[in-house]
């Protein structure tokens, strides 16, 4: 892929009104490494689109590197080798007095975004050798996600709407879309009125990177959000200044992901479920239910608004637990944790007189 030319980097003051900005320098080989990660960072916002939520993780990591870099002395990108690279990912597993030490997942996030910034160097002409090119994130191990049973759903969901109020309209609406589509909390808070569309019953999505999706909207989310948006929604938007967000906070204002994750927690412990929820609970189960239910892993991957078909993939390997799970509970020929049936690899049978078979009249479950 080519980058396309950096843009100059901003410096200096804001500029007077009336007064000819002043030319930024453009990158080189003697450009600072903290000019060169804003540069990156504004590449990723202007050429990429990447999400706020994933420059701010980008930002976090490599203000981390370039403080790392410069507690080594290290000024410049072109001085930067393979071995700083490699030190910095043992530095993130390790920690220091100021950080604790990073999990798997954590320190591979932030190798990623290293990995990233210099090969936007490369690609930018201000080195010859790509330093972190041949440095692997630590693999993580692989988590199933925790999906929650349908009924466990239902009583998620009339937790959050029991008490009638506005607030509780809009929770148990929130929770009903979250179920229904699958969407992300981020996605779910960020919908717009306008993104909402009833009669066709689909919303419209806008997932990482900004790339947007249209889902369908079940006739149970679909009541739910007709409900919420008729009886509760205007009473909300009252106390505001006009956002066209579709959940709104008790001020009127656009509802956080923290607000929503809150609202999850507290409709699951009232519920009483006994099962960790998270964030991401209701996405998993909406993909694990599906999948059980016979959809297409492809179908799958379009609703979740993956990139990759890999990434669904996961929820075929619960599935598949699932019907291990059946299979043994079921199938008189499983055989897990039993002895083999005569004639398969066991003594032969007795005549005719021999005891009757397990299955003719016994529970043939156990095999």
């Amino acid at each position: 892929m080519t980058v396309a030319p950096v843009a100059p980097v901003a410096s200096g003051p804001p500029v007077a009104s009336g007064q000819a900005p002043v030319a930024a320098p453009a990158l080189t080989r003697r450009t600072a490494v903290p000019t060169v990660v804003r540069a990156y960072l504004d590449h990723l916002a202007v050429e990429r689109g990447a999400a706020a939520n994933t420059l701010g993780s980008y930002r976090r990591d490599l203000t981390r590197y370039q403080d790392f870099l410069a507690g080594r002395g290290t000024r410049w990108i072109p001085e930067v080798g393979e071995a700083d690279v490699t030190d910095f990912l043992a530095h993130l597993r390790e920690g220091d007095a100021a950080h604790p030490a990073l999990s798997a997942p954590s320190a591979a996030r932030a190798v990623v975004a290293v990995r990233g910034l210099h090969r936007f160097a490369l690609r930018s002409g201000l080195v010859d050798v790509d330093a972190a090119a041949a440095v692997r994130p630590p693999t993580p191990p692989r988590r199933l996600p925790k999906a929650i049973g349908y009924e466990d759903v239902e009583r998620l969901l009339e937790a959050a709407g029991y008490a009638g109020t506005a607030a509780a309209l809009r929770d148990r609406s929130l929770l009903e879309v979250l179920y229904g589509t699958g969407a992300r909390i981020s996605e779910a808070v960020g919908l717009d009125v306008d993104d909402v569309d009833l009669d066709g019953r689909t919303v419209l999505l806008a997932g990482k990177g900004g790339k947007q999706r249209r889902v369908p909207l079940g006739s149970y989310a679909a009541a739910a959000l007709e409900h919420y948006l008729v009886q509760a929604r205007p009473a909300l938007a009252a106390a505001g200044s006009g956002s066209p967000r579709v959940f709104l906070n008790l001020r009127g204002g656009p509802l956080s992901r923290q607000s929503a994750w809150i609202i999850l927690k507290t409709a699951a412990d009232r519920a009483g479920l006994s099962a960790e929820v998270s964030p991401h609970t209701l996405r998993h189960s909406f993909a694990t239910h599906l999948m059980e239910g016979g959809a297409d892993v492809r179908v799958v991957q379009e609703l979740l608004g993956h990139s990759s078909v890999t990434t669904t993939q996961i929820y075929t390997l619960v599935t598949v637990d699932r019907l291990r799970e059946v299979y043994a509970e079921a199938h008189p020929r499983a055989g897990y944790g039993a002895e083999p049936r005569a004639g398969y690899g066991a003594e032969p049978r007795a005549g005719s007189g021999a005891e009757p078979r397990a299955g003719n009249g016994a529970d043939r479950r156990a095999r």
